[in-house]
């Protein structure tokens, strides 16, 4: 098993903390990974990506120039980076933000309105979780109870109150993205 994804979007989304997670998730689970941050200058509102790499086999590189895999956030990310997606690859697309037209017919596209659905959960910054369920879903590279157990290691203990809703908000983003 060898999965490759591109996380990008802007500072403040939770962009890297996502990759992290999927990073932590695949470390618990036993397998070879890497995580690869790249951030603005500015952090908050600048440009924010990450590249993660969970394997079965040693990982040579964690360097991704074309991934099988991206979520992107934002549309400035999309207009980046849509084209280095893998031919066959697969492109979440946060909806509530990029209303760009598919550029590719090469690609699958899963569209999930991540705010807009971390609004109904009751908190805007978990537009993250929802797009790291919607990718867990159709990918099946970790299971959401890894990530769940990934989450209690790296939030702070007195970030803890907030497990439910980031659970809450990894399972209705597997459910969008079954639609």
């Amino acid at each position: 098993m060898y999965q490759d994804v591109m996380i990008a979007g802007f500072g403040g989304q939770g962009v890297l903390l996502a990759g992290k997670l999927l990073a932590y998730a695949g470390m618990l689970e036993g397998k070879r990974v890497t995580w690869f941050p790249s951030y603005g200058a500015e952090i908050r509102g600048g440009t924010a990506n990450c590249t993660v790499i969970i394997s079965d086999e040693e990982v040579g590189s964690p360097v991704v120039q074309n991934p099988s895999a991206m979520l992107i956030f934002n549309e400035a990310s999309f207009k980046k980076f849509e084209k280095r997606i893998k031919p066959g690859g697969r492109l979440f697309l946060n909806t509530s933000l990029v209303h760009e037209p598919p550029t590719r017919d090469d690609i699958a596209r899963i569209e999930v309105k991540a705010n807009d659905i971390a609004e109904t959960i009751g908190d805007i910054r978990i537009a993250n979780m929802v797009m790291l369920g919607a990718f867990l879903k159709k990918t099946g590279v970790v299971s959401l109870e890894s990530v769940l157990a990934a989450l209690k290691q790296v939030l702070p203990a007195r970030r803890h109150n907030l497990l439910p809703l980031n659970e809450s908000a990894l399972i209705r983003g597997g459910e969008e993205s079954q639609r």
